[in-house]
């Protein structure tokens, strides 16, 4: 959901096995408080994290699993299919389907501002299913990390919800520690 007169994106309901959480409610407002445009003339807000050993290794984890889609083209042309694919299927149902965050946009920190305006069209298009964060990493680090030495990466986009929960869950870890260590 969007709160225009806020230029905050509030996420639409995640993946059920993170409500199911306990970190659900720290995680919710992470996103929130690390909320940043993603140009300077930008309305959407995403969450910036850093990095950390659990959220790469559920990152290595999807692109072991081949549940990664690199690229802002790749990414486009992944959820235009599945968006048509939806369509077709809900034409046949007789309730609407609930809307629920199942792609996971993983951005590097350094694209253009011509970047970020392609991406966040895209949330606009996909946002009832497509949550984006802005990790603190260059594409040289990201694809680095993803795809091997002198690779880079801007954008990937995680395409299974199990691999979606497995990233939400490792950054509400992170940002509970990170909570914790403040409070002591």
């Amino acid at each position: 959901m969007h709160d225009p007169a806020a230029g905050e994106t509030l996420p639409p309901r995640l993946p059920k096995l993170v409500e199911a959480d306990p970190r659900f409610e720290g995680l919710v407002h992470g996103l929130r408080s690390r909320a940043q445009r993603l140009w300077p003339g930008g309305e959407l807000r995403v969450a910036t994290a850093a990095r950390s050993p659990a959220v790469e290794a559920a990152l290595l984890l999807a692109q072991r699993e081949g549940r990664l889609v690199r690229g802002l083209e790749g990414a486009q042309a992944q959820l235009e299919a599945e968006e048509r694919g939806m369509t077709m299927a809900d034409r046949s149902r007789s309730k609407p389907r609930g809307e629920r965050i199942s792609r996971l946009l993983v951005l590097s920190n350094d694209g253009a501002e011509r970047f970020y305006r392609q991406v966040e069209a895209l949330l606009r298009r996909h946002g009832s299913r497509v949550l984006a964060i802005r990790f603190e990493m260059d594409a040289a680090q990201l694809g680095g990390l993803l795809f091997g030495p002198d690779r880079v990466a801007r954008l990937v986009l995680l395409e299974r919800k199990e691999s979606v929960s497995s990233v939400l869950l490792a950054l509400a870890e992170e940002w509970g520690s990170e909570a914790a260590a403040r409070l002591a």
